[in-house]
């Protein structure tokens, strides 16, 4: 293939495995339409380079890149989105499809579907269009929980966009509409997290693997589903008792580390085939990792640039979320200091004066770094236990890889 883009002409050859052809030719036209040599970069093997202006290119395509896998499950996610618009433009259903079409595909790391894709491959799985599918279901899940998980913490933004509950007050707010706009926010947003998890369930079923390997994982995905929301309710519990170390860690294992890690790569090894002891030195892998993801996330809750998370640093402090973070300032702090948080954290007037307070507290009691050696112990434990398991190449790899990239992050 020969595409002429900003005065380069580019000859593309294409080595893809089993099933790809077709995909990897749409990815590289996009890649080539927009010339981003940086985004090139990341996307490919160089197999040989000739820079010349007016020379050629020749590029290996790798399907299996990070980057490239994420416009794959994103092309998917499109696909099934779009084959659910609404049947006429009057049955008023029309902008929660237009909302929950733009929330899915706006960003986001797409770390479950990555761990789930090598979760399959690294037990005998071959790439194709059906893992393909069945992994970018988790993102549908996922939608689902950060649609409800905003509404509960009362967050206005999310990747740097307006939370989906946020989006329908305004637009109840502009259509001079009866009644309370937040109401009507919490409620549509809460309706559109329920679509999004029946339709997580809906793709994955519908993946195109086979009924005996979709049985397989749906038994996993179904423990994920409960999972989730019993760690929310855990979190609900949190923040009116105790915020004990030990109850933050309870949340942060099953509210977020088993269905961002440990169940997504069980689903695709499960979907493979592994076998019982398989999955379950998978959680060895799984657990720490995402523990120390979500470790991270609390740290940049309160640390983050807003300007690179796409959320407010303020939120978690306003909302009191009892984070293991949290907990350990107030284990760690004098009297004077627990006093300061309590009068400041969980406030919803909370401002950034109030907020760098609060911030010097935690750094003064050393919680700020005791997260960080748990953060990095736990990322050691999963890569010692990774090292331990039966994986084909380049799984193992990737799941390296994706380890660091999941723990050591500013997003």
């Amino acid at each position: 293939m020969t595409e002429r883009a900003t005065g380069w002409m580019v000859r593309v050859s294409l080595e893809p495995e089993p099933g790809f052809l077709m995909e990897a030719m749409g990815q590289a036209r996009r890649l080539l339409s927009v010339m981003d040599m940086d985004r090139l970069g990341n996307c490919v093997d160089l197999a040989r380079l000739a820079c010349a202006p007016g020379g050629t290119m020749t590029v290996t395509v790798a399907p299996t890149d990070p980057a490239l896998l994420r416009d794959r499950f994103d092309a998917a996610l499109a696909a099934f989105l779009d084959r659910r618009r609404p049947g006429r433009s009057d049955d008023g259903t029309g902008a929660v499809h237009a909302v929950l079409r733009r929330f899915v595909l706006a960003g986001g790391k797409r770390l479950r579907p990555l761990f789930c894709y090598w979760g399959w491959r690294g037990f005998g799985g071959s790439d194709g269009t059906p893992i393909v599918a069945a992994a970018a279901a988790l993102e549908l899940f996922h939608a689902f929980a950060l649609i409800h998980d905003d509404i509960l913490d009362r967050s206005d933004r999310r990747r740097g966009q307006p939370a989906v509950h946020r989006i329908f007050a305004d637009l109840h707010a502009r259509s001079g509409w009866r009644g309370d706009p937040e109401a009507y926010g919490r409620d549509a947003a809460l309706l559109c997290g329920d679509l999004c998890a029946a339709w997580s369930g809906q793709m994955f079923h519908d993946c195109g693997l086979e009924p005996a390997r979709v049985r397989r994982g749906l038994a996993v995905f179904a423990r994920m589903r409960a999972e989730v929301i019993a760690g929310e309710y855990l979190d609900v519990v949190g923040a009116a008792s105790d915020g004990s170390v030990a109850s933050a860690l309870a949340v942060v294992r099953m509210k977020t580390a088993r269905y961002t890690v440990t169940r997504p790569v069980q689903i695709g090894a499960a979907l493979a085939g592994a076998d019982a002891g398989a999955l379950a030195a998978l959680a060895d892998f799984g657990d720490p990792l995402g523990d120390a993801f979500q470790l991270r996330d609390d740290l940049l809750g309160v640390f983050g640039d807003p300007a690179v998370t796409g959320k407010s640093n303020l939120d978690d402090l306003r909302e009191g979320k009892p984070t293991v973070l949290m907990a350990l300032a107030r284990q760690a702090a004098g009297p004077a200091g627990r006093a300061r948080l309590r009068a400041l954290v969980g406030q919803a007037t909370l401002d950034h004066g109030g907020a760098t307070e609060v911030r010097r507290i935690i750094e003064a009691t050393g919680a700020r770094e005791s997260v960080e050696r748990m953060i990095q112990s736990r990322a050691d434990a999963a890569l010692a236990a990774l090292d331990r398991l039966p994986l084909a190449e380049p799984a193992r790899a990737a799941l390296t890889d994706l380890a660091t990239r999941a723990t050591a992050r500013s997003a």
